[in-house]
């Protein structure tokens, strides 16, 4: 179904766009400061960014297949032990966003300053474009129908390259900050699923190795609407939920506690830090 490549088109455009207007304002204060020629130098570190992004993503698509070759309780524990690293990390970028997402052209400009150098100008592109990368990489990996989103990455990758060309030669205006401000709060929804996905199946490995009585509490579903048309795989409403905010249709009370204690606590945050600005 190609709405399941909406969320990997939203999370492409999102990391992209970022990931290409850093290049640019990298590129543009070397221009303002006279050193054209270490623009290569930029150039060179957002080609190898992107090599290790798409490295890093066949790593995890790797192991991954190779997890789900063993079946059952393995693919379930690898599946949950991975998403909650990946969340980890997911969540340790959407809280530099929130500190830098209103001073980054500045942030950026003071970081190339420090690092004048053939090797810190290359360093500096390398890890900005790769952080970008590896969480369009963690957010592909923890997809249902990885596929589809692969091909919604792709899609939101090449209209933020074009967007971001148009922008940085000022030949579109557009408000950036509403753009990184509504994507962000997605990437919000989007990491609070995957930690509720991270313990759905946890839960679902200690079952299957028996480690966890089937009529465990941790087990009870706090409502059933699989079949309906709130059904998050198949129901009418419940994909496009799904794909929006991260709804699913049959959780375990435990799940969606904390799966809706981190969107709270991610919008609480994000505020705070509006009100500093």
């Amino acid at each position: 179904m190609i709405s399941q490549s909406i969320p990997g088109l939203i999370v492409g455009f999102r990391e992209g766009m970022e990931a290409f207007l850093i290049i640019g304002i990298m590129l543009g204060y070397l221009d303002k400061i006279q050193k054209p020629k270490l623009k290569k130098n930029v150039t060179a570190g957002m080609y190898a960014g992107l090599l290790g992004s798409v490295i890093f993503g066949l790593v995890l698509w790797v192991i991954t297949a190779l997890a789900g070759k063993a079946g059952g309780a393995v693919s379930k524990l690898w599946e949950s032990g991975a998403s909650f690293l990946a969340l980890i990390f997911i969540s340790t970028f959407i809280y530099w966003m929130m500190r830098h997402g209103k001073t980054i052209v500045g942030d950026i400009q003071a970081e190339v300053g420090r690092k004048l150098s053939s090797s810190g100008l290359f360093a500096l592109a390398t890890v900005m474009v790769m952080r970008e990368g590896a969480e369009i990489a963690l957010f592909a990996f923890t997809a249902v129908d990885k596929q589809l989103y692969i091909i919604g990455i792709i899609i939101g990758i090449i209209i933020a390259a074009v967007l971001a060309f148009l922008v940085n030669r000022s030949l579109v205006k557009v408000n950036l900050a509403v753009i990184f401000n509504v994507t962000l709060g997605y990437l919000i929804l989007q990491a609070a699923y995957m930690l509720g996905y991270s313990i759905h199946e946890f839960l679902s490995a200690l079952k299957s190795f028996g480690s966890l009585n089937p009529e465990s509490p941790l087990l009870i579903k706090l409502f059933n609407l699989s079949g309906t048309i709130l059904d998050h795989k198949a129901g009418i409403l419940g994909i496009p939920l799904n794909i929006l905010v991260g709804w699913y249709s049959k959780p375990e009370i435990v799940q969606f506690i904390v799966q809706h204690s981190y969107i709270l606590g991610g919008f609480i945050l994000w505020s705070k830090f509006n009100r500093k600005s």
